[in-house]
């Protein structure tokens, strides 16, 4: 028998989300494009939870952004200031107030991020001439990656999540936005990763997915990742972004 899944945070409607998660206000607009294949496969990924605590964000399965009605009307719209959270030559740090609101002059500041492991944004971004020529922004992070059930390709690399997070830290700092809640979006990653790991301690339960998931970490190295200390973990799956240097 299939478990009951609730179609807008989709985890099993028994741990369903939706009604614990008061999304957080933001003068900034998030617009997370997330890859097909990660749309498909990765449905509890951080960027749909991302999309969740945000009020002022959306998420857009996007391929070639070019031809997305969604995104283009954004990137078209006079109100807006579009960036997009890459590294590049050029790429503004956030952290070091390289981006004022004298470069807004008036306009809405709006983030995109692609929401993908590192081949896949390369080819969403080869695929979409407008997003290449975004204006470029960066942060440097203020703590390495929390994530326990997937490693990171390199250290500086975050989730999706921790990015967006970093990225308000940063806005905040200069005056750009206002992240007056700054341990939400954390504390939803953590409880993520804490179901996961749960399940796979316990397989027999029924609202676990079974796809292969390496062991569960031990409560030592549960404890030391989830230290601000902690050195960044490595590994295969990317999803940001740190300026080196």
């Amino acid at each position: 028998m299939s478990r009951e899944t609730c179609y807008r945070c989709f985890w099993p409607k028994a741990h369903c989300w939706c009604a614990t998660i008061e999304p957080i206000r933001t003068r900034t607009r998030f617009v997370l494009l997330l890859h097909p294949k990660e749309w498909k496969r990765e449905k509890a990924a951080t960027g749909r939870l991302t999309h969740l605590c945000l009020a002022d964000s959306e998420l857009h399965m996007a391929l070639e952004c070019d031809v997305h009605p969604a995104v283009q009307a954004i990137l078209s719209d006079p109100s807006s200031y579009p960036v997009l959270l890459y590294p590049g030559a050029g790429a503004r740090n956030l952290s070091r107030g390289e981006l004022t609101t004298t470069d807004l002059g008036g306009r809405r500041l709006v983030v995109f991020l692609l929401d993908a492991t590192w081949g896949r944004a390369r080819k969403m971004l080869k695929l979409s001439p407008r997003l290449q020529q975004l204006p470029r922004v960066v942060f440097t992070a203020s703590a390495p990656s929390r994530y326990v059930i997937k490693r990171q390709p390199q250290a500086g690399c975050l989730s999706t999540l921790e990015a967006v997070h970093e990225t308000l830290l940063a806005l905040d700092r200069c005056g750009l936005d206002r992240y007056e809640r700054s341990d939400q979006l954390l504390a939803a990653f953590d409880r993520m990763q804490q179901f996961h790991i749960d399940c796979a301690r316990d397989p027999a339960r029924a609202d676990h997915r079974h796809h292969g998931a390496a062991p569960p970490p031990s409560a030592a190295e549960i404890a030391g990742r989830f230290s601000d200390r902690a050195p960044a973990v490595t590994s295969r799956r990317r999803r940001f972004i740190r300026e080196g240097g």
